[in-house]
C-alpha cells in the first residue's frame, strides 16, 4: 500500500501540471486575488471600483475558456478563474443595487436614535 501511495505522489509531482511547473503555481497564487475579493465582500457598496470588478469578471471567464484549451488541460486554474468571475460578477451586483436604492448617491445610513439628553429646539 505504501509503494501505491508513493507511485501516485511520484506520478503528481512529474505530472505536466505538477509543483514543478507554472501551472501548479499559476492558480495558486491565484487564490490570493479571490481572497482579496471575499474580503471586499464587507466594503460598503459605494467604495467599489465597477471597472476593476467588470476587468475581474471578464478575464475571469475568458481564463476559465482558456484553461480547458491549452495543452495541459488546466483545472486548478479553470477553478480559480470561475471565482475570479463570480466574485467580480457578485460585486457588480451589489454595486447596481446600491445604485438602484441610492439614484441620488448618497450613502445609505442608519437612522440615529436621539439620546435623552439631547435637546430638541
Amino acid at each position: 500500500m505504501a509503494s501505491a501511495s508513493a507511485g501516485r505522489f511520484s506520478a503528481f509531482m512529474n505530472s505536466p501540471a505538477g509543483p514543478k511547473t507554472v501551472f501548479f503555481w499559476a492558480p495558486m497564487m491565484k487564490w490570493g486575488i479571490v481572497l482579496a475579493g471575499i474580503n471586499d465582500l464587507f466594503r460598503p457598496a459605494e467604495q467599489l471600483s465597477v471597472a476593476q470588478n467588470s476587468a475581474l469578471a471578464l478575464t475571469g471567464s475568458i481564463w476559465v475558456r482558456y484553461c480547458f484549451v491549452i495543452t495541459p488541460v488546466n483545472y486548478p486554474l479553470a477553478a480559480v478563474n470561475f471565482f475570479v468571475a463570480s466574485n467580480g460578477l457578485a460585486q457588480l451586483a451589489r454595486i447596481a443595487h446600491y445604485r438602484y436604492t441610492n439614484p441620488d448617491g448618497q450613502k445609505a445610513t442608519t437612522p440615529v436614535a436621539s439620546s435623552p439628553d439631547m435637546k430638541t429646539h
